[in-house]
């Protein structure tokens, strides 16, 4: 199986491309990690992790496009996934091949989609909400290494702290958390943080500035350590916030979150709600300050770890690497490609 990647940088897909060839690899499938020579992150981490690599020279994305086309044509062996619409629009056409989506296709994107299916064995999504927007594409879960933290201490002076891990954006829900720490500070003043953790990584100008106005009201109710590792933060918090306003096709960081036994709360937008489960007191209407500010209160009154051990249950049930190796071996088996990839 080679697995060519959408980015040659790592982002969330990249993460799951690489948990992909451990666990078809675990399956004892032959795995090949296909990216580009420059950016180079992704090829230094699968060769980090043991993976066969082909390097391809290439700089930017229209030349990573051209090469992986004359490297699929000539020297590929078995079946390509194409893991990002780069990867398939690059390929389209050629034959067996996967394509896995972990965006919701948009703009230009919407036009692209449909041709880069086209011969596809398959076409692979995160989640229902995704599979409902990619008509005959089929869901192939994403998942995440469990996240061990210490054994959690009592905070002596009481306060609730609240965390954010992602990119700090109008889409991403900024705003609408900003809003609800104020109400929550208005009601009880002093018993709510916020650490905010992310760096504004492809966010434009105009909404920095509009990100920090929002936040400008609550700053000093506000951590900012920028980019740290999920355990690292939620070490520091007692409930996680995913306040997204655009429609998210999965949350990762959801995930992560379950597997620490941190609690969490999401907005209704796309996939999110799917990911945290059936839960009444685990979801609010995205854009609703006043509703999250809700939430959270109830879930303080409540008890922020009744949740824990369900939470921890349905990661490992659904969200695991165990389960994701299950889940890639079921589709492997259904694909009848387990011997022959």
């Amino acid at each position: 199986m080679a697995l060519a990647t959408n980015n040659g940088d790592i982002g969330g897909g990249e993460v799951m491309l690489l948990s992909i060839a451990e666990a078809l690899e675990a399956l004892e499938v032959p795995v090949v990690v296909v990216g580009p020579s420059e950016p180079r992150a992704l090829v230094v981490a699968a060769l980090a992790a043991g993976h066969r690599v082909v390097e391809l020279e290439a700089v930017g994305r229209p030349a990573w496009m051209r090469a992986l086309r004359r490297w699929d044509a000539s020297s590929r062996e078995g079946v390509l996934w194409c893991n990002g619409l780069v990867p398939a629009v690059a390929t389209a056409g050629r034959p067996r091949r996967i394509v896995h989506l972990h965006q919701r296709p948009s703009g230009l994107q919407r036009l692209l989609a449909p041709v880069a299916r086209r011969g596809a064995l398959a076409t692979l999504v995160p989640s229902r909400y995704l599979a409902g927007v990619v008509p005959g594409s089929t869901v192939l879960p994403n998942w995440s290494r469990r996240v061990d933290l210490p054994e959690a201490r009592p905070r002596e002076d009481g306060t609730t702290v609240l965390g954010f891990l992602g990119r700090p954006s109008l889409a991403k829900g900024v705003r609408v958390l900003t809003e609800a720490l104020a109400l929550l500070d208005a009601g009880e003043p002093g018993a709510y943080r916020l650490v905010l953790a992310g760096e504004p990584r492809f966010v434009a100008q105009r909404e920095r500035r509009e990100v920090e106005a929002a936040l400008a009201p609550v700053a000093a109710l506000v951590d900012r350590p920028g980019w740290i590792e999920p355990g690292d933060l939620f070490a520091r918090i007692d409930l996680l916030v995913v306040p997204s306003v655009q429609p998210e096709s999965f949350g990762l960081v959801v995930t992560e979150a379950m597997s620490a036994g941190v609690p969490v709360v999401v907005s209704d937008a796309g996939a999110l709600p799917e990911v945290v489960g059936p839960s009444i007191d685990a979801t609010f209407r995205a854009g609703d300050p006043r509703a999250l500010a809700e939430l959270i209160r109830a879930r303080k009154k409540r008890g922020l770890s009744e949740s824990r051990e369900r939470d921890r249950a349905r990661w490992n049930d659904s969200y695991s690497p165990s389960s994701g190796k299950s889940a890639i071996d079921g589709l492997l088996a259904r694909m009848a490609l387990s011997d022959d990839s």
